[in-house]
């Protein structure tokens, strides 16, 4: 494979950053669209008190492609003792790493700016862009007709019913140019893994993003997660995923799905009450190609393994 193609990932959080860590020992050109829409957890209080753009997204990224020492890395994953949850002005829950980049916005004023402090810091040579430049939020429409509102609340299941339809506000925010040149210029596109409706779709619904995705001619990937959130993607088959984006895209973006097939695990007993695995049947009627393939991290199987899905990605491009 030519190690020179470039690839853009679309998401954020965990499966992004896992997806991030494996494809660096592929490709030397890597790019980075980042959700903006997280407003929970110790980095939506960062984002409330101090009204800076999201960190924890970026900074899980800015990790997993760092190049920095293990010392380095152990301490910006250091999170002070204390409830993630807990009041906006408070150190306890937060992360060394998230303290550190909403410093440099503050300074900055400039979240690009500081994106690239951040990548001095941490030896990024890959690109990290996020997916708006606006301040944005989530609201979703319910199976039962209610609309609930805020990243943070769909992704706590705070809500009854089962998410129907995403939206995000403003309806067109303001997209860093640099981002949609790197999609632009894509050889290969990889979305997910992650929650579908508070980290992939957030990035694919904004309409200058989803434009110039629908216009590539790169190689579009989705990775379906191995396992599913009770509250919002309830049992999801194959099917369920490839139907969702296709109601919130207008039409079917991605040519292949890669799935995991290894589902002889067990869902830890602590997360019993929140995920189930993911069904393997896929019912596909959409004509895209479906690849199925050991991608389980049998050691946390709630998520992909990081060498193993980058293995997959590079044999099928």
């Amino acid at each position: 494979m030519n190690k020179d193609l470039k690839i853009v990932c679309l998401g954020g959080g965990v499966g992004t950053a896992n997806l991030l860590h494996g494809i660096k020992d592929y490709f030397t050109d890597i790019n980075a669209v980042v959700s903006m829409a997280d407003d929970g957890g110790s980095a939506g209080r960062l984002r409330r008190y101090y009204k800076i753009p999201p960190t924890g997204d970026i900074v899980n990224c800015m990790i997993a492609l760092s190049n920095a020492d293990k010392v380095m890395l152990d301490l910006l994953k250091f999170r002070f003792p204390g409830e993630r949850y807990g009041p906006d002005n408070i150190l306890p829950g937060q992360k060394i790493a998230n303290l550190m980049f909403a410093a440099l916005i503050l300074n900055n004023k400039n979240v690009s700016d500081a994106i690239a402090k951040m990548k001095e810091i941490f030896k990024v040579s890959a690109s990290i862009y996020p997916s708006t430049l606006s301040s944005v939020s989530l609201s979703a429409k319910t199976s039962t007709g209610h609309i609930v509102k805020r990243e943070e609340n769909i992704d706590l299941g705070n809500f009854k019913g089962k998410i129907k339809q995403l939206y995000i506000s403003p309806k067109n925010p303001k997209v860093d140019e640099r981002a949609i040149e790197a999609i632009r210029n894509a050889d290969v596109i990889v979305a997910g893994p992650g929650d579908l409706y508070t980290t992939i779709l957030p990035v694919l619904i904004i309409p200058a993003i989803l434009d110039e995705i629908k216009k590539s001619k790169a190689k579009k990937m989705f990775v379906v997660n191995v396992a599913n959130k009770f509250f919002e993607t309830p049992n999801y088959s194959v099917s369920d995923f490839i139907t969702a984006i296709k109601r919130h895209c207008g039409i079917q973006l991605f040519d292949t799905f890669l799935i995991n097939n290894n589902t002889s695990f067990s869902i830890p007993e602590e997360f019993k009450n929140h995920y189930s695995i993911a069904p393997l049947k896929s019912d596909n009627k959409n004509s895209v190609n479906c690849v199925y393939a050991d991608l389980v991290n049998e050691d946390f199987p709630l998520y992909h393994d990081s060498s193993k899905l980058a293995k997959t990605i590079v044999e099928n491009i």
